[in-house]
Parts: structure tokens; C-alpha cells; sequence
């Protein structure tokens, strides 16, 4: 059997969607860390899903958290942005599960309504199956992954659709959020200064937009790439005002 993990916080105008592609598991573990919008309303008009609480301790740490839980050993963890395609539902109940294999599946991401394929966004492959006691989240604030050194990676040729930006607020308050997160968990282990905050942050434009083709997705890899690029420049800087509280 198969339990389901899913972070919460504020995200009310996703969570029904991803909640719906997986009615169908017996068990969905909602692991809440601070809503105060209507997200917990909407979970709990589901029969799956059990809800839990816990302050903001950092991405990896929630999710091993979530993933103790859950009444299955094995676990597929989502995001509150996330849904599962019926293609991949159908090949999970399908499955004869190893415990020393890990499921790799396909993500595939948008902005604005469009299939974003450049800016380093596609391909995009997620380890999301587990075994909890084989594998867990790497315990780090921010960019979490499955730690796959026990395991063996299968690939799932299925997708899971996430919708993570659906305004550009949003883009701006995952930015702040996640340059702090970065300089929070850097703070002790590197250092950083304007310059190379402006210098690392032309070339993430440059890499993103060019590199990576996000010109061939038109204004949204254009904002992507800025996004990309304003992200590392504000995390570099966040950092230098960690050790110095000055910036210039």
C-alpha cells in the first residue's frame, strides 16, 4: 500500500486539484504548517486524508516528518501544486514495489497556463516513491531530493502536472521566501558579496534564458529567467547581510 504526503501551507487554490488525483489511495497525510487561508477546510472534505500540524522546520525536514506519519511504508510524496496524471495512477496500483528501488517520475511544469520546456524546467525528473525505510528526504531548508544512495532508480514514464507560479505574486513570494531559506541553511558554510551577487545573477539569466532555451517559450521563459535571475542575486545578498549587515 501506498500513502501519500503532501505539505500545506496556504495553498488553497491548488490543493483541490492535487487532492482529487489521488482519492482513489486509502490514505493521504496532510502535514500543515501554518494555513491560514481555507486549505484545511478543503482537505478535510476528503475521507483519505488525515490532517497534522508542525511549524516551518525547513522543506526535507517536513517531509521525513510526513513521511513518519503515514501508515504505509511506502510513500509517494506530492505537492500541494502537484497532480497525478491517470496514466501514473494507473501504473503506481500497477507496481510489484521493491523496497530497494526508488520510482523516478516525470514532472511537468507551468506557467501561466503553458508547458514550460526551456529555462531548465523540462526535462524535470522527481524521485517521489519510496520506501521510508530504505530512502528519505535530504534534511536540507530548500531544493529537497530523495536521497537515493541505498536504492536502486527506476523510471516511471508518466507525469505528475505541477502548476507551481499561478500569478506573478506568487513568483515574488517564493522568491523572498526561498533566497532566505537559502541564506539561512549557507550562512555558516559560504560567503557573499554585491559582487558576486550581481555577477552570479546575470550569468543564472544568461544560462536560464539562453543556455537552457528559455527564449523558445516566449514571455514566460522570458520571466522565468528574470525570476531565476533576481532569486540568486537576492540569496547572495540575503547572505552577505547575514555576515556583514551590510551589502555595499
Amino acid at each position: 500500500m501506498i500513502s501519500i504526503t503532501i505539505l500545506t501551507k496556504n495553498c488553497s487554490n491548488t490543493l483541490a486539484k492535487s487532492l482529487d488525483s489521488v482519492k482513489e489511495f486509502e490514505e493521504v497525510i496532510i502535514l500543515d504548517n501554518g494555513s491560514t487561508d481555507n486549505s484545511l477546510e478543503i482537505a478535510a472534505l476528503y475521507p483519505n486524508v488525515k490532517i497534522h500540524h508542525s511549524p516551518f522546520i525547513g522543506f526535507g525536514p517536513l517531509h521525513n516528518l510526513a513521511s513518519s506519519l503515514a501508515s504505509h511504508d511506502w510513500i509517494f510524496a506530492l505537492d500541494s501544486d502537484e497532480v497525478v496524471t491517470e496514466e501514473l495512477k494507473e501504473a503506481l496500483f500497477a507496481l510489484k514495489l521493491d523496497p530497494l528501488k526508488g520510482y523516478e517520475v516525470l514532472r511537468k511544469n507551468y506557467f501561466n497556463g503553458k508547458w514550460i520546456k526551456g529555462c531548465g524546467w523540462y526535462p524535470d525528473n522527481k524521485v517521489r516513491l519510496f520506501h521510508r525505510k530504505q530512502a528519505q528526504f535530504t534534511p536540507v531548508q530548500v531544493h529537497e531530493s530523495v536521497d537515493t544512495t541505498n536504492i536502486k532508480i527506476i523510471k516511471l514514464n508518466c507525469a505528475i502536472l505541477h502548476y507551481s507560479y499561478l500569478s506573478i505574486s506568487d513568483l515574488l513570494r517564493k522568491m523572498d521566501h526561498y533566497s532566505s531559506l537559502y541564506a539561512k541553511e549557507n550562512k555558516d558554510k559560504k560567503r557573499s558579496s554585491f559582487t558576486k551577487a550581481l555577477f552570479a545573477s546575470l550569468f543564472t539569466f544568461f544560462k536560464s534564458y539562453i543556455l537552457k532555451l528559455g527564449i523558445r517559450d516566449g514571455k514566460e521563459g522570458f520571466v522565468i529567467s528574470l525570476y531565476n535571475s533576481q532569486t540568486t542575486f537576492y540569496k547572495h545578498l540575503k547572505l552577505c547581510v547575514l555576515h556583514n549587515s551590510r551589502f555595499f
